[in-house]
């Protein structure tokens, strides 16, 4: 994630949801008893675009069985009429940070336990999956090592409710990188936010600790710090293309990725010569970067949300006018990006700012230069394959997990109406209706 000199703390945390739980408390209740049918006014088809009038899901256990206009009504079915909505697949969050809530980051990693980061950890995964994001891919604990393989595996197990989640543990930093801790007395050997790595070596070493540890992919920071100079974004490189090409080798040996924060140039390209998984802020792209990222399938996820937020929550009118202006940039390059064919997954940085609203993400990026559809397909179709669930969620079809929400009125019209999810399904359970 970015990291701001922000002092403030905002009493908001997660956002309020209201919502009914039904089936997430244990494992034994992951099934469902009886087959459910979803009607709703509309179904999208988000591989195509078509909308289904009216349509209809019947699901059968945790998977979806039928998709249509009209599906089978099996004897002793539970029918759920959604009304005037638009069933849609679990969103998708490529781009979380759990073991944060809103408040000075550098701080609250250093005031706040881990055991107290984990409880609250647990209560965002919560208002995430209330929202209708159903996967996420949590992109470091910042400080909190593994802490988030416990989170996951408590969803998983269904102790907790929460999304399906790939989880990284801490970040990979070099010394004096990005997320050390620069900022405070030498004397008091305050730790860095992230594992260090300083070399090809280390790189291999860290990632393999970390899977150890439970890890799923290896999240490295590439860049930073990042600097407006004259208009344009300045930020210096932290691994080479050698450095990072040995920790995308040994990640795929394990079975797993690499997913980067990479703001801009030369760090950018050096992340998609290494054949990286994810580009994530992805603010500056040259031309021959966005080139490999379109031939080799490297993801962009822009986290638009974050920049956004901060343009308007700094402590400073100073700090919110540099913010505005790396969101003007961002904005402009995000334009040239589309142009060219760059690859988009959706993920917002949430974290800094209350988990449950990142939705918005969906809205920034429509506003800032895509169709609806193709934002919804970045969101659910690219995020299941950078995610390693493609084929088993971010679609409505016959086979995948039944992971479902609705939304009122039709998205294609207004993207905005996934800020307001009105229903949620995970694995065939109704967790919000």
């Amino acid at each position: 994630m970015r990291r701001f000199p922000t002092q403030f703390r905002l009493a908001l945390t997660f956002v309020a949801v209201t919502f009914v739980v039904a089936g997430v408390g244990s494992p034994a209740q992951q099934s469902a008893s009886a087959p459910i049918v979803l009607h709703a006014a509309r179904l999208l088809e988000v591989d195509t675009g078509s909308i289904l009038q009216p349509g209809e899901i019947l699901v059968e256990g945790e998977r979806i069985k039928a998709v249509g206009v009209s599906v089978e009504h099996p004897q002793g079915a539970k029918v759920i009429d959604l009304g005037d909505t638009t069933l849609l697949p679990g969103l998708i969050d490529a781009h979380v940070h759990l073991f944060l809530h809103p408040g000075a980051e550098d701080l609250q990693t250093v005031e706040e336990s881990v055991p107290w980061r984990t409880i609250l950890a647990e209560q965002a995964a919560k208002a995430d999956l209330m929202a209708g994001f159903i996967a996420e891919r949590d992109m470091g604990t910042e400080g909190a090592g593994s802490a988030d393989t416990a989170v996951r595996n408590a969803i998983n197990d269904g102790i907790i409710p929460g999304p399906r989640l790939r989880i990284s543990g801490n970040a990979i930093d070099i010394l004096g990188g990005h997320e050390d801790a620069t900022g405070f007395n030498p004397a008091q050997h305050v730790l860095s936010n992230a594992d260090y790595a300083n070399s090809a070596d280390q790189l291999v070493q860290v990632i393999r600790e970390q899977h150890k540890e439970g890890s799923d992919f290896a999240k490295i920071y590439e860049t930073g710090p990042d600097k407006m100079i004259d208009g344009v974004l300045h930020t210096p490189y932290q691994y080479t293309e050698a450095q990072l090409a040995a920790a995308v080798e040994e990640a795929n040996r394990l079975g797993t990725f690499v997913g980067v924060h990479a703001m801009g140039e030369p760090g950018t390209l050096y992340a998609a010569e290494a054949g990286v998984a994810s580009i994530d802020h992805a603010t500056q792209l040259s031309d021959e970067t966005m080139r490999l990222m379109k031939e080799k399938g490297i993801f962009a996820v822009p986290t638009f949300t974050i920049f956004d937020y901060f343009a308007h929550h700094s402590d400073s009118q100073d700090q919110a006018a540099h913010e505005a202006a790396m969101l003007d940039y961002k904005i402009a390059e995000f334009k040239k990006q589309i142009a060219a064919g760059v690859p988009f997954a959706v993920g917002s940085d949430v974290g800094p700012f209350p988990h449950g609203t990142q939705a918005h993400e969906l809205t920034l990026m429509v506003k800032f230069g895509m169709t609806p559809l193709a934002v919804l397909q970045a969101d659910v179709i690219n995020g299941a394959k950078l995610l390693r669930w493609e084929g088993q969620i971010g679609e409505l079809k016959p086979g995948y997990y039944a992971d479902i929400v609705a939304v009122p009125g039709n998205p294609l019209d207004d993207i905005s109406v996934v800020e307001h999810v009105s229903f949620v399904m995970k694995n065939g359970v109704v967790v919000k209706q």
